[in-house]
């Protein structure tokens, strides 16, 4: 031990950290009052009394990728389901009964793109809303089970038959209520279809309920490989435990992606397997590409949220998650000697069981750690030196690679820097380390790490002040049109073939009924684009009424909220309605009404409908002719430009133009 504690401080605090204040110090100081200064614990990983549980991967929801960043085992995808789910809508595969869609919205080109760079990525599908026909004039999924089993099946079998990907998991209803003879009929369905690969995992929500019934009725035991909690706070319940089934986190993190959100991410890692048995932790979500002033804004591992400019960034939390990710893989086992160390921080280390042995250990503090959720109590760490000896099959181990991260003040901070090995051979297999706040280390016998580089990102660049759309895209890679963001309704290309003329390719509003919701939908659909902090514009689109007497649309400005807030966005709303009359209210619900009267309007033709906003006033005009001028607008002052209707209907959008001066 003392042998190792001065060489292993010098390599990290003189060699790799020379920058940071006082570390050579630090280093020369006495062993003996180094130990009575710091005291620290003796740890033993060891592998003589068997293995712990079976590794299963680190995810995210939507993204992966091999030794490179964040080289993520796991990529969960929201099987779209047409309603609002925390950010905005995808698109179901089957809008209405008799409709099969397989190439809509962007999970199958991600689950692709995924597979390219990692070909072992284990791909999970879970619902968050369901198209409204499931539900026979209901808000709820399991009015028909086998309809709503088929219907998920289908989904798993287009993957496979359209874009050649195997679905390997399958959840039930992200966060919502399970259905125990759903989960039996979907699991005799997958069966029936030759789908006993596919594995369920329920309840995406809490351990609790799922976990009772679970214990309660062997069928539903049987059908289910894995209990999934959400924000477990790195615990799990007994109940849990006494299935005898895998635990994961199937959704975590959510956090603002600070060195704050690093050190919560690097936390659970760690603590989720020690204080939870859960062999699995999933990130949502992956890269934050949404506009920023939505719900969790910046609450991915990484952050690209101007596809206009095409600048991101590869924040702390991917670096964090390397730690993990490039030294493991999922089939490894976790040893059963892992834990929290004297002076606060845990460790964990697993094994592939061919000799190969991988050592996380972190020392994140409580402020710098904190999750959006769950409450963490309050948890001590300070400066300590830990002693780690090697026994069993890795007691001859003669060395190991180091990695490390140092989280917060910019002066001492690194992310994921390979350091010298360690040489263990004349060290009896142990080595002691000198541990602080807020640090990551990875030390294991693989020589594969990689700190992956890449070119400078495009700068950052605001929304362009000027934006057209005129729709003209015969053959569209994505369903959607770039940079609006569906926050109630489905808004996709679409090829008029009654209009051979101007108005041939258009953006067309395809939900006619309400899906069953995750979120608060909002009663109008709607779809945002732009700066969030335009005030002053001009925003003209061409619009077409499809639904005769109650059919309605509206162009809008410095609409200022979006996401599970929808229903209670503010802005300036330009309405007109098949019955001929037209509208200007200051949030989408309609309760709060600026002006109204009537217009020559009709269902099935086409108008140009033009909203200015300068200042405290708006002005509207119809086919470039006045409407309404001078209203008094004092509330939002910024937000974004959007389209809609007034229910869920279909309508058609055209040569979308918006100016704005700021």
């Amino acid at each position: 031990m003392a042998e190792m504690l001065l060489p292993a401080s010098q390599q990290r605090r003189v060699k790799a950290m020379t920058a940071a204040a006082g570390s050579a110090g630090r280093a020369a100081v006495s062993l003996l009052l180094c130990a009575l200064l710091a005291p620290g614990g003796t740890y033993v990983l060891d592998d003589s009394d068997g293995l712990g549980r079976e590794f299963d991967g680190i995810g995210g929801v939507s993204g992966g990728g091999p030794n490179f960043g964040a080289s993520l085992h796991i990529l969960k995808v929201e099987i779209g389901g047409d309603g609002q789910t925390t950010d905005g809508t995808e698109p179901s595969h089957m809008h209405y009964a008799l409709d099969e869609n397989y190439f809509r919205g962007y999970e199958w080109w991600l689950m692709k793109e995924a597979k390219k760079r990692n070909p072992n990525i284990t791909l999970i599908g879970l619902p968050w809303s369901f198209p409204g026909w499931l539900g026979k004039g209901f808000n709820w999924p399991y009015v028909n089970l086998q309809l709503t089993a088929y219907y998920v099946v289908t989904w798993i079998v287009g993957a496979k038959r359209y874009h050649d990907l195997d679905i390997d998991y399958i959840g039930i209803w992200n966060e919502r209520s399970y259905n125990v003879n759903y989960i039996k009929v979907l699991r005799k369905m997958l069966n029936y279809q030759g789908l006993q690969q596919v594995k369920i995992i329920a309840s995406d929500s809490l351990w609790e309920s799922i976990s009772a019934s679970m214990l309660l009725d062997a069928e539903l035991l049987k059908a289910i490989d894995v209990i999934g909690a959400h924000y477990p706070g790195t615990h799990t319940v007994k109940d849990a435990k006494l299935t005898g089934k895998k635990l994961w986190s199937s959704e975590d993190f959510s956090t603002f992606n600070s060195d704050t959100g690093a050190g919560c991410w690097g936390r659970i890692l760690n603590q989720n397997y020690i204080n939870g048995y859960m062999t699995s932790t999933i990130a949502w979500n992956l890269v934050a590409s949404y506009y920023e002033q939505l719900p969790y804004g910046r609450c991915g591992l990484m952050t690209a949220q101007e596809p206009w400019s095409g600048h991101y960034v590869v924040e702390s939390p991917v670096w964090v998650s390397a730690h993990t990710t490039q030294f493991t893989q999922p089939g490894w086992y976790y040893l059963k000697t892992v834990g929290h160390l004297e002076k606060g921080g845990s460790y964990v280390a697993l094994t592939d069981g061919l000799g190969n042995l991988t050592i996380i250990i972190e020392t994140m503090s409580h402020k710098h750690s904190k999750c959006i959720r769950p409450f963490l109590p309050y948890f001590n760490v300070s400066q300590q030196f830990a002693t780690f000896i090697l026994k069993g099959s890795f007691s001859e181990i003669p060395e190991l690679q180091v990695w490390y991260t140092k989280l917060g003040k910019s002066s001492e901070r690194f992310l994921f820097k390979q350091l010298d090995s360690l040489w263990l051979l004349d060290s009896n297999g142990s080595f002691t380390l000198e541990l602080q706040e807020d640090e990551l280390f990875t030390l294991t016998t693989l020589t594969t790490g990689r700190k992956g580089s890449y070119p400078p990102p495009p700068k950052s660049q605001p929304f362009p002040s000027t934006y057209k759309d005129d729709f003209d895209v015969d053959y569209p890679f994505f369903s959607e049109a770039p940079n609006f963001a569906d926050q109630t309704g489905v808004f996709e290309y679409f090829t008029n073939i009654e209009d051979p003329g101007e108005h041939r390719f258009t953006l067309r509003q395809v939900l006619n009924q309400r899906p069953i919701t995750w979120a608060a939908d909002a009663s109008n659909t709607i779809t945002i684009i732009g700066d969030y902090n335009w005030t002053n514009l001009t925003i003209k689109c061409d619009v077409y009424i499809e639904t005769p007497d109650t059919g309605g649309v509206f162009i809008a400005g410095r609409v200022n909220k979006g996401g599970i807030l929808i229903r209670s966005a503010r802005g300036i709303f330009f309405w007109i309605f098949a019955n001929g009359s037209y509208r200007v209210t200051g949030d989408l619900a309609g309760w709060i009404i600026y002006a109204l009267g009537h217009v020559e309007v009709t269902a099935k033709k086409w108008y140009t409908l033009t909203l200015t906003i300068r200042g405290g006033f708006a002005s509207g005009m119809l086919n470039d002719k006045s409407l309404w001028t001078d209203i008094p607008v004092n509330f939002p002052k910024n937000g974004w430009a959007a389209i809609g209707t007034h229910s869920f209907e279909f309508a058609q959008f055209d040569n979308f133009h918006v100016e704005a001066t700021c």
